[in-house]
């Protein structure tokens, strides 16, 4: 049976107050979910422990885990206001988000070192949620393909098959992070494709349990029929997982 990974990134949002509740409200109902469907929630790093302290009171560790939305490339040192693979490791975190397209823009992240990241956390034993995608004009100008290609080399190379099992892929269309737009369920299904083929030159059968989510402005309304699509394995969710409703919602579109 297929298993999917509903992830929530809640970005520079909630308060201590806030953070405990919506994961309270999260993991009081994921014992209700399909047996393949797992979560993980990605809140903002000073109040990741708090997560994790949430979901180890309701007992629900093995259906919903806590990640970091990012993390810095070296173990430790001089590196003032940055968490490290192993910090997340630390408290209980079991996975990270790298190479979001937020990074990219506003901090500059490149290929090269989005590997350093992918290859750190790793390297402790955690799940890297690795992201790419295209701009809106990237898309306009028929590189979608190219530009995701380029990524993926970039951000894996040195990734040894054994070390992938461990690795996510999510697919953000970066014209439909935060805008309201959304990929056609076709249209993500083309790419989510197109990753899979990527991912089988390098890395064989493999590749077909490598999960890739969607994570372009997925919602409760349209979900389901992203789900449904053969390499469509989950979805990396934004502003709708700040609502432990509408998350949810998403997490039960899937189809067994």
């Amino acid at each position: 049976m297929k298993t999917y990974l509903i992830a929530g990134n809640w970005k520079m949002n909630t308060t201590i107050a806030s953070a405990q509740a919506l994961a309270s409200s999260v993991v009081e109902s994921a014992h209700d979910l399909p047996q393949n469907v797992h979560l993980v929630l990605c809140p903002p790093s000073l109040y990741a422990r708090t997560v994790v302290e949430t979901i180890a009171t309701n007992n629900a560790g093995s259906r919903v885990r806590v990640g970091l939305q990012n993390c810095h490339h070296e173990e430790k040192g001089a590196y003032t206001g940055d968490v490290s693979a192993s910090m997340a490791k630390d408290i209980g975190c079991s996975y990270v988000i790298t190479g979001h397209s937020e990074r990219r823009q506003f901090s500059g992240e490149t290929d090269g070192l989005i590997n350093k990241k992918n290859h750190a956390v790793l390297a402790q034993g955690l799940t890297a949620i690795y992201c790419v995608g295209e701009t809106l004009q990237e898309r306009q100008a028929e590189e979608t393909f190219t530009v995701i290609k380029k990524q993926m080399l970039g951000g894996l190379d040195g990734i040894t098959v054994e070390q992938v099992e461990n690795v996510v892929i999510a697919y953000e269309p970066v014209w439909a992070i935060g805008t309201g737009l959304a990929a056609t369920a076709e249209q993500a299904q083309e790419v989510h494709e197109f990753i899979r083929a990527e991912l089988s030159l390098l890395y064989g059968d493999k590749a077909k349990s490598i999960r890739i989510l969607y994570g372009g402005s997925m919602n409760a309304e349209n979900a389901q029929t992203l789900l449904a699509q053969p390499d469509i394995d989950g979805g990396l969710i934004g502003g709708a997982s700040l609502k432990a409703d509408s998350f949810l919602t998403i997490a039960r579109s899937v189809v067994s």
